[in-house]
């Protein structure tokens, strides 16, 4: 249920990726209801209708899924406190995200909200990836597992990665995908964004660089190693949306879902900076 809720959380950045991508923002024109007189959509709305509404419809997906997982670990709330408030927070958190979503509607697009909408997914996706950790780490007070310095870098990495994905989000407001044809943008340079975007990519990338061969003896190695590829990959796909004007909706579409990825491959790092105090005595 952990690994369906992370798979999930992700999968909605994608999603809502398509809508934007594809023009389908007012696909459905207003929120809760789809239009004035209907809750669903109508054949009169095409495709962006059916794309906005499934979209829509999968908010219940996740409240079904955050629930299931809050009942699966409702019985052990004493013995496991962590995964009671990991699952709690998570199912509390997924109506907020669907009424920013709503509010994106009723605001036509604002590309700030919009870019709230999305950045408030990071938190969601950071917590159902602690609550993977959680699920398969020893239960009771944990100790620092890595030399002062490592934990500085993984932490300072963090704070890159925060600034890196505003930066995006920032970016993307200020390009053409604007989720509909009338839709307003944030008025900034795209191609000056750029730059200021990429400026903390490449400061995350050195600073996960470190990670990886300052922990190459640590249990981190793993973890930062992932962060580091698919950092890599990251880099690759917006330097090519760059060259190609962000002409290939698909390619910024992998660029949104990657970037939360890489936030929940950050919280696997920083969650294996610290150990059980029982295996530490050992």
């Amino acid at each position: 249920m952990a690994w369906i809720s992370l798979a999930v959380q992700i999968g909605i950045v994608g999603t809502g990726g398509l809508v934007r991508l594809t023009g389908s923002g007012l696909g459905c024109p207003t929120w809760p209801r789809c239009t004035d007189d209907s809750f669903v959509a109508v054949p009169e709305m095409g495709i962006h209708g059916v794309i906005e509404f499934g979209n829509r419809m999968l908010t219940f997906v996740l409240v079904a899924v955050a629930v299931l997982m809050f009942l699966a670990v409702l019985r052990m709330r004493r013995e496991r406190r962590d995964l009671f408030w990991l699952s709690f927070s998570v199912a509390m958190y997924v109506p907020v995200q669907a009424v920013l979503g709503g509010i994106t509607v009723l605001t036509h697009l604002n590309p700030y909200v919009v870019g709230l909408h999305y950045l408030a997914s990071v938190p969601l996706v950071g917590l159902a990836a602690a609550l993977v950790y959680r699920v398969y780490a020893t239960p009771g007070p944990r100790v620092r597992a890595v030399p002062g310095w490592y934990a500085g870098v993984a932490h300072l990495m963090t704070l890159a990665m925060l600034v890196t994905v505003v930066a995006g989000i920032l970016t993307t407001g200020a390009g053409p995908h604007a989720g509909d044809s009338g839709a307003a943008r944030n008025g900034l340079d795209p191609e000056l964004m750029q730059h200021l975007h990429s400026w903390p990519a490449y400061a995350l990338f050195a600073l996960t660089l470190v990670l990886v061969i300052g922990g190459w003896r640590l249990r981190t190695r793993m973890w930062a190693l992932l962060l580091l590829l698919v950092e890599a990959v990251q880099i690759v796909i917006g330097i090519w949306q760059a060259r190609t004007h962000v002409e290939h909706i698909w390619m910024v579409n992998v660029h949104m879902v990657l970037a939360v990825v890489l936030v929940a491959a950050a919280v696997a790092v920083v969650l294996h900076l610290k150990r059980p105090a029982a295996e530490a005595a050992v």
